[in-house]
Formats: C-alpha cells, structure tokens, sequence
C-alpha cells in the first residue's frame, strides 16, 4: 500500500479528485493508494498530521510537500526541515520514501526548488526531481498557475510509476 502525503498537488486540486496523481496510480496499478493530500496545507501542518497516517503501515510514502511554503515565502531553512523530519519519522517506520521535487513558484521558470535536492542528497531517498517542473512550463498540462489537470496529474502518475517500477493492468 503506497501513502500519498501533501498538500494539494497530491489531493489533485484543479482536476477532479477522481484524476489525482494517487487515484491514476491505483487505477493502473491495482495498488491500494491513500490520498492523503490537503488543500493548502503548510509542511508545518503535515508534519503533525503525519504521525496518525504512518499508523495505516504503508510499502512506501510518496512525499510531494511544500508547495504552500514556496508559495507563502515561508523561509526555505523551515521548509527543509520539516521535510527532514518528515522523512525521518516515515523512515524510522520502516517505510520507504520517493520525495517528489517542487518547483519555486517564484521564479517564472519554474525550476525545481534547489531544497528538495539538498532533502534527497541527505536522507539518500528516491527522488523525482522534474514531472512538476515538466508540468508547469507546458500550459496544455495545468489548471491554473500552479495546479496540473487532469492529463498532467497522469503525467505524475507515470513518472511515479515508472521511478518506483510498479507495473500497470493491461
């Protein structure tokens, strides 16, 4: 079972939340995929909330987390530490993390947020470091500003499939 944890790029804002990137992973899968994503939520409240998810024992956490902090221009040394802590209590769970880039929304092209990088390179995790970047410079895969629609929430979906070497249903 894979725990989908973040804010609204994982509950699949700006797209039906039938067409989230956790929904499309399940669906081509068969996989059991929590959704796990909350609309606007700081990394500083994912945190807390995190605890009560690691109690349903997943394979493995997909955490795509921050993009409100980017967003809100918290400090980027509080966003990289609750990602630390984050990733540490899912790993001291014996719980296997792919931690998924998000781009700095400041910048207007939309490359990777350099902590993300930083995260990876310490906590030595699976690291998707570009579907989001991909997404944000192609218009045809977005719902507004930040948020992809349904056809980029599948692009996430594949590059989360293919990096973690699940097979689909034919």
């Amino acid at each position: 079972m894979i725990l989908a944890f973040g804010d609204s790029l994982t509950y699949g804002f700006g797209a039906s939340h039938e067409f989230s990137y956790p929904k499309q992973i399940q669906m081509k899968t068969g996989v059991k995929v929590i959704n796990a994503g909350i609309n606007g939520e700081l990394t500083s409240e994912g945190l807390l909330r995190l605890p009560r998810l690691l109690e349903h024992k997943p394979d493995l956490v997909i955490l795509c987390h921050g993009g409100n902090d980017i967003l809100n221009k918290i400090p980027s040394s509080e966003l990289k530490n609750n990602l630390l802590v984050m990733i540490k209590l899912i790993q001291d769970s014996g719980v296997k993390v792919l931690l998924v880039s998000v781009p700095d929304f400041a910048l207007v092209t939309f490359h990777a947020h350099a902590i993300y990088e930083e995260v990876a390179n310490e906590t030595s995790v699976l690291f998707e470091d570009n579907v989001l970047e991909h997404i944000e410079r192609n218009r045809s895969l977005k719902s507004d500003y930040v948020h992809p629609n349904a056809k980029g929430y599948e692009v996430m979906a594949d590059a989360f499939i293919e990096i973690l070497g699940i097979k689909t249903i034919k």
